[in-house]
């Protein structure tokens, strides 16, 4: 590509504000006399003075200002505090006046030393004759609290220039000034057009908090007072230098040269042609100078000369609108204002415009005034000889993308409907809570930005939807505004309550934003429950509440009225009978529930009327139920074809560790993957759109067989097909024959690095929340390259019953009643009262069909009276080879909560650790021992203990053992480490 980079090498990294400008003045010493004290107060308070200008401008953190009039209180001040900056007002009558300030330096020699003094002709006589080595700068005081302001500033950034330059790119703008009065009057102005401009560029900011830390990108201002000091800034600088204010006459090689400013902007021009250079001179006859070098002059005694400034720092210095022109008749063609401006504009430049304003570095310097040093840097970069203008437009037009698209991630912006479009990511509408949904997705977003491994496959991204969150005060203006409580919290049923709340009224202003979301948004959008308890830290709300789906309409005004209807149906949910028997369950008040949503844009494609993701998934970043030679802390994951909605419902998914995606025990056997696998998934019907809102947020989803998403043609990367003729399976979509949702292709052929990318967002996340997570997500497939990763929720993982912490090992042998270090599950069941054992004496294999009839009979009696038991026996449990273990099915032992596989000395099967109920084990949370007590270290079974107990039930082959107390059964699932106490 002809001297333009591919946008593609560019990795743009967000600006980090927060980084800049961290070295700042706090504590200011000012010496004066009492006289010059009043007088500063007389003007009101030099700390109101200061404190009104920061805030007028935006500026956090103004000084403090100890003011002192004696030497000893100033060496007593020093002694006792720190100051970072120390102002010397001198006593103009006192022959030694500067001796004081003089020893101070001398003893705090790094603290900046500032001398302030009224000015005459009479002190500047006294000036011309006195050293003053010792001070950093003189300045000349009018009574202006703008000058502290400027001074404060000016040592500020010089201060931070070194770091900040190197750190980002901020720019720089140099001064050259050798007349105390005149910089004295220069400095504030100039700081106060960039600081002011600063205010208005940092409006492109998403949030106010953003807001003020870009203000911390501005240009620094720096101070030269001679030819050799300004050429050391400029070599130092010159890579970030926004432009020059000279004066024309000042101190070169130690003498007053009268053309200085001439010979510095001659020797930088040639440099760097087009920086913008502005002379300041009292003397007309110097206008020449300035127009040879195709510079701007103004004139210092004009009394238009603050205005003159203004205008030309905002015009040369690239702040104020980038005006187009055409480079021939130099008439205007249009006004860019900001970056989306630029955006929509790029593409009707003229050609012979473009070329003249890169060519000039005018993108750059536009974007570098408003603090966007990466999409800056990549324009400044670009060699404008043989040009190919498609091709730089193209480029231009993809920087800005991708720089929106990094600004936009892990941010959350206050909504603004002019300014939410595609490249906005997640916006708030409200100023109340995210509530629990809502902070997960922003802290998820900033996972994304922060960890940008994540992101090394652009064929893959790991991204968000887009995401809009109403805050939880919208609800309470929402519930107030309708009085609505009343009925929320009365007993009235559930369906009364959604019709009481679809009759309310939403703040009217919400059409607006809703239709601007519409604007950005071309996919159905999801509206999901984001309560304050939903997914906190330690009380997960999770699937309480509703979420509803919304079709890409054509007709707006249908879809915003279902829209709506959504919000207000999400908001009845939190009162809905199963919603306040769950607050009482974990001790929480209803009236205390506040309701935000999340709006989301829905994963997934259009298949002819439905619409639906390629994979939907649940992974957790522990795993309690290892097998082979997975490890709990490598995680787990559930994924199936279509909406999460089947997951949540307990459909059939596919279960996988992403550290081992061939070791997929569904698929282990021919038997496993025709019936473990999934038949039927979820979507959203797009035509049927005119039903009622009812409690059941599923009222528009479609139950489709997976044999009908064959039209679709969205099976062909996730399936394996079963020819019934030769009995065998093959990994991949071949023509005929039953298809099984396998994601061959994904897990095991690596079409996508799906497995590795789940690993590292399991990993980082966990990292990142300082806790085991549960995340949950989706992936759409487009063709074979082209896919996308999308993170919907992330939430930890904190069920009671899993927070294992003990040492199991530390109980006595004695106090248990079975011990397993091979154990699946976690967590402490203290409610089961009864064990149910095969009995060791007299064990035959040959008998085990006659044991599984006596268990299924048991288990019915369990399943009626809806208790748990413990159940003991040897080998496989579930085995349809009954040599190998008891052949019971699912449904005869589904009241137990924990299986143990016991080996017996002369009977040795290898153990299935569960294989055969492995969906419904893990479904469920029962816990599955493997014990060998014959084996040294490997086990305890107390068979012994149990038979000196009554039995409930006795038979040739069976004993059923109750307890008065609970036996306590508890799993460290970490440790694979099981006890059953007595």
């Amino acid at each position: 590509m002809q001297n333009i980079p591919d946008i593609k090498q560019y990795r743009f990294k967000d600006t980090s504000f927060a980084s800049l400008m961290n070295k700042r003045i706090y504590n200011v010493l000012l010496i004066a006399t009492k006289y010059d004290i009043f007088i500063l107060e007389e003007d009101g308070r030099v700390d109101e003075q200061i404190f009104d200008e920061y805030t007028s401008l935006s500026l956090r953190y103004p000084p403090r200002f100890t003011q002192v009039s004696t030497e000893e209180e100033a060496y007593e001040c020093l002694r006792d505090n720190h100051y970072e900056l120390i102002i010397f007002m001198p006593n103009m009558d006192d022959s030694e006046m500067f001796s004081l300030a003089r020893n101070i330096k001398a003893e705090y020699e790094d603290t900046p030393m500032i001398v302030l003094t009224a000015f005459s002709k009479e002190v500047s006589k006294r000036l011309s004759t006195e050293d003053l080595s010792f001070a950093d700068y003189v300045f000349s005081w009018m009574g202006n609290s703008n000058l502290l302001l400027a001074i404060i500033k000016l040592i500020e950034d010089a201060m931070n220039a070194e770091h900040d330059t190197e750190m980002v790119g901020v720019q720089i703008i140099l001064l050259v000034e050798d007349s105390i009065r005149f910089y004295s009057s220069a400095l504030p102005a100039l700081f106060k057009i960039v600081l002011e401009e600063s205010q208005e560029f940092s409006k492109e900011a998403l949030n106010e908090h953003q807001q003020t830390l870009r203000m911390r990108g501005r240009p620094k201002i720096l101070l030269a007072r001679s030819y050799e000091e300004a050429a050391a800034i400029y070599t130092r600088y010159k890579e970030n230098m926004l432009g020059i204010v000279t004066d024309m006459s000042y101190m070169q090689s130690g003498t007053k040269e009268r053309l200085a400013g001439y010979n510095l902007a001659k020797w930088i021009k040639a440099q760097d042609r087009f920086l913008p250079v502005i002379f300041n001179s009292s003397e007309e006859v110097n206008r020449q100078y300035a127009e040879e070098l195709n510079c701007t002059f103004i004139d210092k005694n004009s009394k238009r000369y603050p205005l003159d400034l203004r205008t030309q720092i905002v015009e040369q210095f690239g702040f104020g609108d980038f005006v187009i022109i055409d480079p021939d008749t130099k008439e205007e063609i249009l006004r860019i204002k900001n970056l989306k401006d630029l955006q929509r504009s790029i593409k009707t430049i003229p050609d012979k415009s473009l070329l003249y304003h890169m060519s000039h570095n005018h993108f750059s310097r536009f974007l570098y005034s408003r603090a966007m040093f990466p999409i800056a840097e990549a324009l400044k970069k670009i060699d404008v000889k043989d040009i190919n203008t498609d091709i730089a437009r193209e480029f231009i037009y993809d920087a800005i993308v991708e720089y929106r698209r990094i600004k936009n991630s892990g941010v959350i912006a206050v909504f603004e409907k002019d300014r939410f479009d595609e490249f906005s990511n997640f916006a708030r509408i409200g100023k109340g809570s995210l509530g629990g949904k809502g902070r997960g997705l922003a802290f998820l977003g900033n996972v994304v930005k922060t960890h940008m491994e994540l992101n090394d496959n652009a064929a893959f991204p790991v991204i968000l939807p887009k995401t809009v969150v109403l805050c939880t005060d919208i609800f309470d203006e929402f519930m107030e505004s309708n009085n609505l409580y009343p009925m929320a919290l009365s007993e009235a049923s559930d369906e009364d309550i959604l019709k009481a709340f679809l009759h309310a009224e939403l703040p009217g202003r919400l059409d607006e934003d809703f239709l601007a979301l519409f604007e950005a948004v071309h996919a159905p959008i999801a509206i999901r429950s984001s309560s304050l308890l939903e997914d906190s830290y330690y009380q997960p709300f999770a699937g309480i509440y509703s979420t509803y789906m919304i079709p890409d309409l054509e007709d707006k005004e249908k879809r915003l009225k279902m829209i709506k209807d959504a919000v207000k149906s999400v908001y009845a949910s939190v009162f809905y009978g199963d919603s306040k028997a769950y607050m009482t369950a974990t001790q929480n008040l209803i009236d205390q529930e506040k309701m935000g949503i999340v709006l989301q844009e829905v994963v997934g494609s259009r298949y002819g009327n439905r619409f639906y993701p390629t994979m939907s998934g649940v992974a957790r970043s522990l795993n309690f139920y290892p097998i082979g030679h997975e490890k709990a802390e490598e995680g787990v994951a559930n994924i199936a074809l279509g909406l999460g909605k089947y997951i949540v419902d307990g459909g059939t998914t596919l279960r996988f560790s992403p550290h081992h995606p061939n070791n997929i025990l569904q698929l282990s056997t021919m038997d496993f993957a025709l019936r473990d696998t999934q038949r039927q998934f979820y979507a959203l019907d797009l035509e049927d759109i005119d039903r009622e809102f009812s409690i059941n947020d599923g009222f528009n989803l479609l139950k489709v067989n997976v044999s009908d998403a064959l039209s679709d043609d969205s099976l062909r990367y996730i399936v394996s097909t079963f020819d019934p003729i030769d009995q065998v399976i093959y990994e991949g979509f071949y023509e005929g024959g039953r298809k099984i949702i396998s994601f061959a292709n994904i897990l095991q052929h690596d079409l996508f690095p799906f497995a590795k990318a789940l690993q590292k967002v399991l990993q980082i996340g966990q990292e990142e929340m300082g806790r085991a997570i549960e995340i949950e997500f989706a992936v759409n497939i487009k063709n074979k390259d082209e896919a996308a990763f999308y993170l919907l929720q992330i939430r930890p993982i904190v069920q009671n019953k899993e927070a294992m912490t003990e040492d199991l090992s530390l109980i006595p042998e004695e106090d248990t009643i079975l011990v397993s270090q091979n154990a699946l599950g976690n967590g402490i069941i203290d409610d089961v009262f009864d064990i149910i054992y095969v009995k060791s004496e007299g064990f035959n294999a040959a008998n085990n069909q006659f044991v599984a009839y006596e268990i299924e009979k048991l288990n019915k009696q369990f399943a009626q009276e809806d208790k748990g038991y413990v159940l003991v026996g040897p080998g496989r449990w579930g085995s349809s080879d009954y040599w190998l273990g008891i052949p019971v099915k699912w449904p005869h032992v589904s009241n137990a909560r924990l299986l143990v596989e016991s080996g017996l000395e002369n009977y040795r099967i290898e153990p299935s650790q569960g294989t055969h109920f492995f969906q419904n084990l893990t479904s469920f949370g029962v816990g599955y021992f493997t014990v060998n007590p014959y084996l040294k270290n490997d086990g305890i079974f107390d068979e012994e203990y149990l038979n000196s107990q009554p039995a409930v039930f006795e038979s040739q082959y069976l004993r059923h053992v109750r307890f008065t107390h609970p036996i306590v059964i508890k799993i460290n699932g970490k440790k694979k480490y099981g006890v059953v106490l007595k």
